[in-house]
């Protein structure tokens, strides 16, 4: 096997993984970004080559919610159509914003994010009533979810991590969804703002298609058994991984900022 060869081959297991996880928790570019990056030098060619081969694992994921009646029908279009929006917005402040202004803020919202899931854990382990959501939400809950799109999608086309998992806990709160019809619903969202950046990368020619081909093979069925996963393990497996999710995408971005 040559050297060629062999880096695909790690490559697409490390991207069955990654598509695994992310469509648990979010998270799975903490996998295949490093991994591009020791194969490809230029770091704009890194996240769009990622961005090639995460859509098509988010996509499969998506279609698994959807064929388990787990996606709001109503929200969907509308989330949709906002964090396409919200995505294309945020990759034209790259060139306008540093990301390392934003990095403590994230490291912050993880945390809050950590505590929130926890905090859930517990009242549920109390057998206590699902939280019905938020008053706003229930007023206007079209606005809400298309606030919630876009902003989160303008996050992930400008920075990235944590995407999913903030969509996953920002959806649980507002809405009350449990875990896993809230990952169900934060796919649309990922989904978008995926495609949106991948256009935006393949239209400036920063997609390398020799690697992000195999690798969407491999995210197809990583995000195909993720989703089958989570719908059997329920709110639990989602808890379990989110906090495990946040807790590693933290430790990376802390490492960061002090490195």
């Amino acid at each position: 096997m040559d050297t060629l060869s062999a880096t695909h081959l790690l490559l697409a297991c490390v991207a069955l993984a990654a598509g695994f996880i992310d469509a648990v928790a979010g998270g799975g570019g903490m996998l295949t970004v490093p991994s591009l990056m020791l194969a490809l030098g230029d770091p704009r060619v890194v996240l769009g080559t990622n961005k090639g081969q995460s859509v098509w694992g988010t996509a499969a994921a998506t279609l698994a919610f959807a064929r388990a009646g787990k996606l709001d029908r109503v929200r969907a279009p509308i989330t949709f159509v906002a964090a396409a929006s919200g995505s294309l917005v945020g990759a034209m402040l790259v060139a306008r914003l540093r990301p390392e202004v934003v990095r403590p803020l994230v490291v912050g919202l993880l945390v809050g994010a950590a505590a929130f899931v926890f905090a859930r854990g517990l009242s549920s382990a109390r057998a206590e009533a699902a939280p019905a959501g938020k008053p706003f939400a229930r007023s206007w809950p079209r606005l809400t979810v298309a606030a919630i799109a876009f902003g989160l999608g303008a996050y992930d086309g400008f920075f990235g991590p944590g995407t999913g998992t903030f969509l996953i806990v920002a959806f649980s709160w507002a809405f009350g969804d449990a875990l896993d019809v809230a990952t169900a619903n934060a796919k649309v969202a990922n989904l978008a703002s995926n495609l949106a950046a991948l256009v935006a990368f393949a239209h400036a020619g920063r997609v390398d298609w020799r690697y992000a081909a195999p690798m969407a093979v491999a995210q197809v069925a990583g995000g195909a058994l993720g989703a089958r996963a989570t719908l059997r393990g329920g709110e639990r497996l989602v808890r379990v991984g989110v906090l495990l999710v946040t807790a590693a995408l933290t430790v990376r971005l802390v490492l960061q900022m002090v490195g």
